[in-house]
């Protein structure tokens, strides 16, 4: 998994990964939660990536927008 940037400085998100059709995101917790296109949209994870890479808005987008539309919780 790739470190989260964090660029806003009170992220619940840590680090993530990104594919072809999906994101991981673990958060501070310790908690990693798979998104899929067919979980949470493929546009949504299109953005979802974006705001990854850009280190800033995932957390925010996450819980306003795809809380828990995620495929499933791996830890």
């Amino acid at each position: 998994m790739e470190r989260y940037a964090n660029l806003g400085g009170n992220a619940g998100v840590t680090a993530y990964e990104a594919g072809e059709d999906y994101i991981r995101v673990r958060f501070r917790n310790g908690s990693t939660y798979r998104y899929t296109d067919a979980s949470a949209g493929a546009n949504n994870i299109v953005l979802m990536k974006r705001l990854a890479a850009r280190g800033r808005g995932l957390t925010r987008f996450i819980s306003t927008t795809v809380h828990d539309r995620y495929e499933r919780r791996e830890r």
